[in-house]
């Protein structure tokens, strides 16, 4: 019974360290991952307002992108 109740203990202990350990590790990955998401959200809205000034400006190179890249 007692060398159970050590072995579970031993074996939440080991589960702890190892969740430290890899969490530890993906952190800087995600950390990563968020500041590309947050770059790529700037280059789009940057994109959309330019896209947006050559529709005003000339409606017709805007539908000429619109058929190049867009649906």
């Amino acid at each position: 019974m007692l060398r159970t109740i050590f072995a579970v203990g031993a074996m939440a202990l080991l589960g702890l360290f190892l969740l430290k350990f890899v969490f530890g590790i993906f952190g800087g990955l995600f950390a990563l991952l968020f500041v590309l998401l947050g770059l790529a959200i700037k280059i789009a809205l940057v994109g959309l307002v330019v896209y947006l000034v050559i529709r005003l400006v000339s409606p017709d190179t805007a539908r000429r992108l619109r058929n190049r890249w867009g649906a």
